[in-house]
């Protein structure tokens, strides 16, 4: 196994990470999940994503979503398993995930014994992810490996996603972070979502937010701009070397060449589905 180089799983993640995202941006989204029944996007959006954990309740998904508030996930859960059942969610799911890959990628990439080696490096670096204190990882980590190679990458990219994403959580509690502070200090590093779009989605209002301002500033991190401060920034760059210490298993068992070669792979789809407009252009705007 060779030495991986610093942060390099952290690039690979970037990397992968947006291509899971495309799934909540599909306009393939609201009307595949239209005809199961549910309506309403924030609905089919926490069904989408919590179904591998069956017909939970809005407790389960406050806690492994995070930054989600609890009344808002309340409105749609578990009512929504009344309409649509999460096998029958997750089978939509996929169908949404073929028809967007197909569009943003195109038949050719789809085919491409490119997309079907990034699949296989993939797939072979969730085989050092571990479920224990991984609760959404782990109920994805049950579900079938789908046999088609743009699947089977997404779903591989999905697997590395809530990996990562629940030791993040681990390192965020560690840090003394609400779900609100979280997305502040983030926003405030200039790579997290604009503001108005986390109110919008997330159930918190204006206030809720500037509250977390504050409390970020009494405790040093947040200036009176809204920018961090040093030890802010201390602080956010260190939770990130913490989740990296932790999500590590999957990328130094598929190792070195490995990684880099399934970033490479990863950021030419990516660069694909941008273009094709996979994501709003206002996602991080600062306002």
């Amino acid at each position: 196994m060779s030495t991986l180089p610093a942060r390099s799983g952290r690039h690979c993640h970037h990397a992968l990470n947006p291509t899971h995202s495309t799934l909540y941006f599909s306009p393939d989204f609201a009307a595949e999940y239209a005809r199961l029944g549910i309506e309403d996007e924030r609905a089919a959006y926490f069904a989408a994503r919590a179904a591998a954990m069956g017909a939970v309740g809005p407790g389960a998904v406050a806690a492994t979503f995070y930054n989600f508030n609890h009344e808002l996930i309340a409105q749609h859960l578990p009512a929504v398993w009344d309409t649509a059942s999460p096998e029958a969610v997750l089978d939509a799911r996929l169908r949404i995930v073929d028809r967007t890959l197909r569009r943003l990628l195109g038949d050719e990439v789809i085919a491409s014994k490119e997309l079907a080696e990034a699949a296989e490096l993939a797939l072979r670096a969730t085989e050092a992810c571990t479920r224990h204190a991984r609760p959404l990882y782990a109920a994805h980590a049950d579900l079938p490996v789908p046999a088609e190679p743009h699947l089977a990458y997404w779903h591989a990219a999905t697997l590395l996603r809530e990996h990562r994403g629940d030791g993040h959580l681990a390192a965020l509690l560690s840090a003394g972070l609400d779900p609100l502070e979280a997305m502040v200090s983030h926003t405030a590093t200039g790579k997290g979502a604009a503001p108005r779009w986390i109110l919008a989605t997330r159930g918190w209002r204006r206030t809720d937010w500037e509250a977390a301002q504050d409390r970020l500033r009494e405790r040093g991190l947040l200036d009176a701009e809204g920018e961090l401060t040093e030890a802010g920034a201390e602080l956010r760059a260190g939770l990130e070397d913490h989740t990296d210490r932790i999500d590590q298993a999957p990328y130094a068992h598929l190792g070195a060449e490995g990684v880099e070669r399934l970033t490479e792979l990863a950021r030419g789809f990516l660069s694909l589905a941008v273009g094709a407009g996979a994501f709003p252009a206002d996602l991080r705007s600062k306002d």
